[in-house]
């Protein structure tokens, strides 16, 4: 059995829920999807117990409906597992990871200029990576997201003014 094969065997022995959602994705890659409520035990344990003690970044994604988290860490061994759950757009409150990987701030205060996504237990500070005077409530990564005041070019607009 290879190394992945056990992690995926560990995760879905200690929580039966991601029978279905733990796999791996090709060498050295184990990827699972989990609900919201169940995040930070699989996170914690995938730390402690299955040695992912370095996290690589967190990617946050803009699904429609609902916002996307995948929180990527690494073992010494080069095996990466990306953990991922989603919320509600229309609620986007996720918790920091602060308390696991100091390094988290930077990652937490992406998705909250980009996303508009509130981590609860960030602590205040710079905005990142947004200029501290971009207006409130503008997320440029969100897909419904139009600048104010900006014309926007687009192949429509210049077909009409070829006209």
């Amino acid at each position: 059995m290879s190394k992945e094969d056990e992690i995926v065997q560990s995760l879905t022995s200690e929580f039966p829920l991601l029978q279905d959602k733990a796999k791996v994705q090709r060498i050295r890659r184990v990827v699972a999807d989990v609900t919201p409520d169940k995040f930070e035990q699989v996170f914690a344990y995938a730390k402690d117990n299955l040695g992912f003690s370095v996290l690589c970044t967190i990617t946050g994604l803009d699904e429609g409906s609902t916002l996307g988290f995948i929180y990527h860490m690494s073992r010494t061994d080069g095996i990466t597992f990306s953990l991922k759950y989603s919320v509600p757009k229309d609620k986007p409150v996720i918790n920091s990871i602060l308390q696991y990987f100091t390094n988290a701030d930077i990652y937490e205060r992406e998705l909250e200029d980009l996303l508009g996504v509130k981590v609860e237990g960030l602590p205040e500070g710079n905005r990142y990576p947004l200029p501290d005077d971009w207006p409130k409530g503008e997320h440029p990564l969100r897909k419904d997201w139009k600048p104010k005041g900006a014309k926007i070019d687009t192949a429509e607009t210049q077909v009409k003014e070829a006209k």
